[in-house]
């Protein structure tokens, strides 16, 4: 095998590789650094035409890429055998038996989630074992999105059939949609796609209902003062849910202009950090980062703003953060992030299917990983 590597950068290709036919190399491997997603295609497109050719595309970008490299004519593909051991990888367990990648054809149907950071996402893990319990030929891919524009380029050339949207993107997205329902437009954010055999992208929200359905029969929402902590695409989600649902929201974040503008637009009002220790909510909910792991010590509110009935974190790694532990000290009910986003993906689920999740087997899965993940970090 004749190779080159690349640690740096994807090099110039020809469209068609050839290589000597006088006995030096049976194939030629090319593993080159990918910084863009159209990097990534490009490496691999040319295997569709050259006999022989194994693409890997390194680096984390290059990881939706290096799952269908099998489907578009790459004659090998690397896993290592246990943990990956540099950006990108995807350990032989997960390469065969979550993602399936050697069975991936033209005819698969191709779905992911896109943001940036991704590396953390449980979502191909759930969605990977709906379609397996579905008996669905699908996949769904974790895609790190620096630009946009060079997603939205590539969307053809990965075939994707629908995405998750993530932070930072839920808000921006928007821009390259050419459909969005209403409430989602209502809301200023997006966090599910569905793309259209004509390549339209129509924008749906799903977050919100995840929200009401993970807090039913925990509080009575109409006319609940409602706190929400932060003003992104999350955040939009969760006020205009709340709204919807008769409580009076109040909206607090790090950048006072977007609290008043997200308080204005879901009509509820905008209120500063140094007046949460003096004041009452039935609920507070954090739509914030501040506590997902790998910073796991971090709070968004100290135990002294923590004047509520019920204190629900969208977070969903780790399952208990610190968050939801200093409310549990105070006695006050809590609602873990994991119920809205098991949630929001069904519903995800239902609008690219068309049918029902397989809610127990997805839910199992992403419980199991959980559990695990927190049994490390104790041991």
């Amino acid at each position: 095998m004749l190779s080159i590597h690349d640690f740096e950068k994807t090099p110039p290709l020809p469209k068609r590789l050839l290589h000597a036919g006088r006995g030096e190399a049976d194939a030629v491997k090319i593993a080159a650094r990918a910084r863009t997603i159209a990097d990534s295609m490009r490496l691999v497109g040319i295997a569709k035409t050259s006999q022989d050719l194994v693409a890997v595309p390194m680096g984390e970008i290059g990881l939706p890429a290096r799952l269908l490299a099998l489907r578009d004519g790459s004659v090998l593909a690397y896993a290592p055998v246990g943990e990956a051991t540099a950006p990108g990888q995807v350990g032989l367990r997960e390469f065969r038996h979550l993602y399936r990648a050697e069975t991936i054809t033209k005819k698969t149907e191709v779905y992911g989630v896109i943001g940036n950071p991704i590396q953390h996402s449980l979502s191909p893990l759930m969605h990977n074992t709906g379609f397996i319990a579905a008996r669905r030929d699908a996949v769904y891919l974790p895609i790190l999105v620096e630009q946009l524009k060079d997603f939205r380029e590539a969307i053809p050339e990965l075939g994707l059939r629908g995405f998750s949207v993530t932070l930072p993107h839920k808000q921006s997205i928007m821009k390259h949609l050419e459909e969005c329902e209403s409430m989602a437009d209502r809301i200023g954010a997006v966090n599910t796609v569905v793309v259209g055999r004509n390549g339209r992208l129509r924008g749906s929200n799903t977050d919100y209902l995840g929200m009401l359905r993970a807090l039913e029969g925990k509080l009575k929402l109409r006319d609940a003062r409602a706190l929400i902590l932060g003003a992104g695409g999350s955040a939009r989600a969760a006020a205009f849910a709340l709204a919807h649902a008769g409580a009076e929201v109040l909206v607090c974040a790090r950048r006072e202009p977007a609290a008043r503008e997200l308080a204005r637009a879901c009509g509820g009002q905008a209120i500063a950090r140094k007046h949460l220790a003096h004041a009452e909510f039935e609920l507070i909910v954090n739509t914030t980062p501040v506590g997902m792991y790998p910073h796991t010590s971090a709070s968004p509110l100290t135990k002294q703003e923590l004047n509520c009935d019920v204190v629900m974190d969208l977070i969903y790694r780790p399952q208990n953060t610190r968050l939801l532990e200093l409310a549990l000290a105070k006695g006050i009910k809590v609602v873990g992030g994991a119920e809205m986003f098991f949630e929001q993906g069904f519903a995800q689920f239902e609008l690219w299917m068309g049918k029902a999740a397989p809610e127990a087997a997805m839910r199992r899965a992403v419980m199991a990983k959980l559990r695990s993940g927190e049994s490390t970090r104790r041991n």
